[in-house]
């Protein structure tokens, strides 16, 4: 294996970039999804286009079981995994507090939060055993800051945050490096679209500026994960240039297209 590389939430947005941009260096990867065809077909394009060896891993990262079982399973060619990129999160509703959804809250908190931990304790072992690896977290500016109406998302991206130093500080004494990427709004993904339960008109959330790109966000990772094996980037936080915040935002057009 060269590289290899896992990326969780790999059949759309930030992973599926993250797919080619990896998979354009070299890389054999492993990608994981809840969707198969997807899955299957991505394989397919990587395989044929990069002359790499790519494995899918078909299953709910929310379901710890089922993490388990997919490393578990792993040959052991497979099982020398040097970069994890846990890329697969979501938002779900938009609401005051006191209107939320309490199922949109325990959805995003067993994706962006155990489904992390579930896959990192899986694989953080085989790195240890091996004596290096490379831990990339998909964080957000939400994990830096909070905005109106995104109360248990942000607190997801906190723990996030959070758990980026906390594995840190365990793992970098086995020479694992442990870091994240925070970025704010990201187009090309179907992050508003799931945001927003699939409501078109709602998740049309870019037409009046440029946020950063999937692709931009995937060069991003690709930087943090190929520095020297002395240099660890702790975080990368990311903004389009016509935003200062999570809320303060120069919509005047999309001056850069």
């Amino acid at each position: 294996m060269n590289n290899l590389t896992l990326i969780t939430g790999a059949t759309s947005g930030i992973g599926r970039a993250c797919t080619q941009e990896f998979a354009s260096k070299g890389h054999d990867l492993i990608l994981c999804g809840r969707r198969k065809q997807r899955l299957e077909e991505l394989k397919l394009e990587l395989e044929t286009k990069f002359n790499i060896q790519v494995k899918i891993g078909c299953f709910d990262i929310t379901k710890k079981d089922e993490v388990s079982a997919f490393v578990q399973r792993l040959d052991t060619q497979w099982q020398n995994i040097e970069i994890l990129i846990n890329n697969a999160g979501l938002a779900l509703g938009f609401d005051e507090f006191h209107e939320a959804n309490i199922e949109h809250w325990e959805t995003m908190l067993d994706t962006n939060i155990k489904g992390l931990l579930y896959i990192s304790r899986a694989i953080s072992p085989l790195m240890v055993n091996s004596g290096k690896g490379h831990i990339i977290n998909v964080c957000s500016t939400a994990g830096h800051e909070v905005y109106p109406k995104g109360n248990v998302y942000c607190a997801s991206k906190h723990a996030v945050d959070a758990l980026t130093k906390a594995m840190r500080l365990d793992l970098h004494k086995y020479h694992i490096k442990v870091s994240q990427v925070s970025p704010a709004h990201v187009e090309n993904t179907e992050f508003a679209k799931v945001r927003f339960e699939g409501d078109t008109q709602k998740a049309k959330i870019y037409e009046e500026f440029n946020p950063l790109k999937s692709s931009d966000v995937a060069e991003i990772i690709y930087f943090i994960a190929s520095r020297p094996p002395h240099v660890n980037i702790q975080d990368v936080l990311a903004m389009g240039t016509q935003q200062a915040s999570s809320t303060v935002i120069n919509k005047i057009g999309r001056i850069y297209d």
